[in-house]
């Protein structure tokens, strides 16, 4: 393979410094890329309002759970490819990344047309608020008509993940940041267009990440090792099923917890517009926490499947160890963060007293939720690294679906705590993948597991 390759070799050298210079760019992507939408919803707090709040919050989460439905196949691939690096196995490296390509395509294309005809049916069921309803409609068809796009972004930083890169997903999820950020000051603020012109402002931006993505792998293809021919797009039959099998019980995890996530806000609804873009804002400030630190996983996984596919378990487990203390560091600062500085936070979103009012039952009940994901980090990544997908699965449907929906129930409705009750249940939720997860880790029976390396 001509020229400089793009992949990192994790099976050797200082794992601490390796997690912490590996974790940054990711960090600063994740970043990124909740700043991408962050910038919607705050021109759009000031340019439409409390409406325009909660109409994009909840359209945003709808498609949201496409996007992480293909984001868990995109995952499956990462880890065969860091595996197969791992296992040094490039030849068939290839074949993964071509194979991958048109899986997770034709997985966006499918939700796409889903979701464009079953639009009314969809915002219904969400109990959207009369007040939002017309303008999430219009945020929903144009960010479900380019999800072919965010996939494809997705999956081209996936890829690179595996192959150890981290640097160049944060340049392309920077163009996308930047062009969104205009254009939404273009089409929400000077032009007036309102919500629909915050969704074609995130559509382009993303469009324009994933096409220079593109054309910066086609110049670097030998050192990216993906040859770009088409015959190599065309899947070949042994990967569909890995990535299939793989993949699917990670697309069920995220999607489980994206649609609990839509069922929570379908509960608060019907509580009112105000308390809608108070959940909205909340998350969305929450979103950017949780997606920091969950650089860390990022970067932690590809070093797992490394070093599993090259059989060094007691390097795998010193990287979940590292993870554990980057992580708690990070929860302790922000939780600090939180407690001091949170409604001021709300305040950069809405200048509605009655979400500024609100903010505060939020916050109380949201802090309960930070030593969770930081505990999920270290023994996420190592559940995804080990590539045990089925556990993953199975812990993520205690979370998303048997705690996130059956404790905000409980407290918000059963109990009649309300607001406060259903971001509580919400926060506590994560519980349910953390502790199980830790538990597997510490317990050491994974070591008997095969790593798929031996098959690719």
């Amino acid at each position: 393979m001509g020229g400089k390759s793009l992949s990192k070799d994790f099976t050797q050298g200082n794992i601490a410094r390796q997690l912490f210079f590996f974790a940054i760019p990711f960090m600063a992507s994740n970043a990124l890329q909740v700043l991408y939408s962050t910038i919607d919803m705050i021109i759009v707090g000031e340019f439409v309002g409390t409406p325009g709040l909660s109409a994009v919050s909840q359209s945003s989460q709808i498609v949201n759970f496409a996007t992480m439905v293909c984001l868990g196949f995109s995952n499956a691939g990462q880890v065969l490819l860091a595996q197969a690096l791992g296992a040094k196995k490039r030849k068939e490296m290839n074949d993964i990344i071509g194979t991958l390509f048109t899986f997770v395509s034709v997985i966006a294309l499918i939700f796409t047309c889903a979701m464009l005809c079953a639009q009314r049916w969809i915002l219904d069921t969400m109990k959207i608020p009369s007040e939002s309803y017309d303008m999430a409609r219009d945020y929903l068809v144009i960010c479900a008509s380019g999800l072919i796009f965010t996939a494809g972004y997705n999956m081209v930083s996936a890829v690179l993940r595996g192959m150890g890169d981290a640097k160049r997903p944060f340049l392309f999820i920077g163009i996308a940041s930047l062009v969104n950020l205009v254009l939404d000051i273009l089409f929400t603020g000077i032009l007036g267009w309102g919500v629909a012109g915050a969704a074609w402002a995130t559509i382009i931006g993303q469009a324009a990440s994933f096409v220079f993505s593109l054309f910066y792998l086609f110049r670097k293809k030998e050192s990216f090792g993906f040859d770009f021919k088409a015959q190599s797009f065309a899947p070949k039959w042994k990967y569909v099923g890995m990535i299939a099998g793989l993949g699917t019980p990670m697309a069920i995890q995220s999607g489980c917890i994206n649609l609990s996530m839509l069922v929570v806000n379908a509960m608060i609804n019907e509580i009112g517009v105000v308390a809608s873009a108070t959940f909205g804002v909340g998350v969305r400030i929450d979103d950017i926490v949780n997606k920091i630190s969950q650089g860390i996983q990022y970067a932690a996984v590809p070093m797992i499947s490394q070093n599993i596919g090259a059989a060094q378990l007691d390097r795998s487990k010193k990287v979940v160890r590292v993870a554990w203390i980057y992580s708690a560091g990070l929860t302790i600062f922000f939780m600090v963060l939180y407690v001091t500085l949170g409604k001021q936070l709300f305040m950069i979103f809405s200048d509605d007293p009655l979400v500024h009012e609100m903010s505060g039952e939020f916050i109380k009940a949201i802090l309960w939720m930070f030593p969770a994901f930081s505990m999920m980090r270290g023994s996420g990544a190592f559940i995804q690294g080990i590539g045990n997908a089925k556990l993953s699965m199975v812990l993520a449907l205690l979370d998303g679906v048997v705690l996130r929906i059956g404790l905000s129930w409980l407290f918000g409705i059963y109990l009649g705590w309300g607001f406060f009750g259903f971001v509580l249940g919400y926060g506590l939720a994560p519980y349910g993948y953390a502790i199980p997860s830790t538990i597997y880790f510490l317990a050491g029976k994974w070591q008997r597991r095969r790593a798929l390396a031996e098959n690719i």
